[in-house]
């Protein structure tokens, strides 16, 4: 029986669909949210299994409140899920600086000090789990969300550095990254226009948002499903590295990633040639 820790429990996102995956396997959960209350319901059923807690993950205090709780209850944090998150859209130019801050702050370094206060426990009891929640915009960037890509390209060369630090203590890590997926991620955008500081930004800005209001609710990736997937994903041997979900990020991923090794290859005699010459040629 493991111990998830979970962060962002919003009713209807991945938090919960985690949780709900980890619980029907027999384990137990604290799942955390800015709003408990709204989990109230959801949690009753389960009884002790389930451990709701108060946390907004930008504040180091919370954060270390809410990992003592789980681990006093439950005897020590198994499994970690880094879900807490959201993505605020801007042009690079013109995002004030504020949301800019926001940006990175939820998405990078909130998750980076929630880390850091879990791994001691795993380190002293030689296993774990890190499952960071990155994104298809980890490893290609989103016009109009270049702050939150840049968030998740931070993370996920983060977690690449994380995974090979913490083996040598029976820690493993993964970096899971879904495409769209029907959760309330997109719900917010009929009600924020762009708060953008550069005009000539607007009409692309407003295209993308009339398209996220359009795709809200018909999102094809399954929050359920994929979280089903990461679980089967742990239990691999050797696990992934990383896990895409859903068809359109799996495609879209594979080819950016495929562009990107044609791109470097075709320039592959000036990048040879920046070094010093070898002797004898």
């Amino acid at each position: 029986m493991r111990t998830w820790f979970i962060t962002g429990g919003t009713p209807g996102g991945f938090g919960p669909a985690f949780a709900e995956a980890a619980l029907d396997s027999g384990d137990r959960v604290a799942i955390t949210s800015r709003r408990p209350a709204e989990l109230a319901a959801w949690a009753e059923p389960y009884g002790d299994a389930v451990l709701v807690l108060p946390l907004d993950v930008t504040d180091p205090d919370q954060i270390r409140t809410a990992v003592d709780a789980a681990e006093q209850r439950f005897g020590g944090i198994d499994v970690l899920v880094n879900n807490a998150g959201r993505g605020w859209y801007g042009s690079v130019e013109g995002m004030p600086e504020d949301d800019v801050r926001r940006v990175l702050e939820l998405n990078f370094f909130a998750v980076l000090a929630v880390t850091r206060a879990v791994l001691p426990g795993m380190r002293a009891r030689g296993n774990g789990w890190i499952v960071n929640l990155s994104s298809v915009g980890g490893l290609r960037g989103v016009p109009g969300f270049g702050f939150y890509s840049a968030a998740k390209f931070a993370l996920e060369g983060l977690t690449e550095v994380l995974r090979h630090e913490v083996a040598e203590f029976g820690v493993k890590v993964l970096a899971v990254e879904p495409g769209a997926f029907r959760t309330r991620a997109y719900a917010g955008f009929a009600d924020e226009p762009p708060q953008e500081t550069v005009d000539a930004y607007l009409p692309q800005l407003e295209a993308l948002r009339r398209t996220m209001i359009d795709q809200d609710g018909v999102q094809p990736g399954d929050p359920a499903r994929g979280a089903r997937a990461v679980l089967q994903a742990l239990e691999q041997d050797p696990p992934p590295h990383r896990l895409v979900l859903g068809s359109a990020g799996f495609d879209a991923v594979v080819g950016t990633l495929e562009e990107t090794l044609a791109d470097v290859r075709r320039n592959e005699k000036l990048s040879r040639g920046a070094d010093y010459p070898q002797s004898g040629h």
